[in-house]
């Protein structure tokens, strides 16, 4: 079987650490590639490298990249220590190959986009729970990625923050 690239959209929410835990528990295996799809909001970039990337992303980050904060400030990440711990213990453990890419913009034209570009073999995402009144104001980033993706897309459910 040829390389697998998994992504894992990832906003360092309860909801994404689950994402990313279940697919490094029931998804990778060695030799993989594990790409955490991280989306910015957009800003205005008048100098450096983001604008650059602003309209292709960051580069591939490497985990030991981005476990160094320096690195992460000039992004305008803040990954937080239990997605860190879970892509380095995964990175060692599963002998996968576990980097970040960074989109500015909106989360679900960015995450298709990713998909389609990197390209994803398959995409691993959480859900919010939000209650059925905010996910109509707001929509559902999962739900428009599962109805647009061109990979096989699994949802998982973070039940410890369920919102009505």
């Amino acid at each position: 079987m040829g390389e697998r690239r998994i992504g894992v959209a990832v906003d360092f929410s309860a909801g994404s650490r689950a994402a990313l835990k279940w697919a490094v528990d029931n998804v990778a295996r060695q030799g993989d590639f594990l790409i955490l799809v991280v989306v910015r909001p957009e800003e205005n970039y008048e100098q450096g490298e983001m604008q650059l990337w602003g309209v292709t992303g960051s580069p591939l980050i490497p985990v030991v990249e981005f476990s160094d904060a320096n690195v992460m400030k000039k992004y305008k990440v803040n990954p937080d220590p239990e997605t860190l711990d879970i892509a380095n213990t995964a990175a060692k453990q599963k002998e996968i190959t576990v980097v970040m890419k960074i989109y500015w913009g909106d989360a679900r034209e960015k995450i298709i986009e990713a998909i389609d570009k990197v390209p994803l073999s398959l995409l691993v995402i959480g859900n919010r729970g939000l209650g059925k009144l905010k996910r109509v104001i707001m929509g559902s980033v999962s739900n428009f990625v599962v109805n647009n993706a061109s990979c096989p897309v699994t949802v998982v459910k973070n039940n410890a923050d369920q919102e009505s």
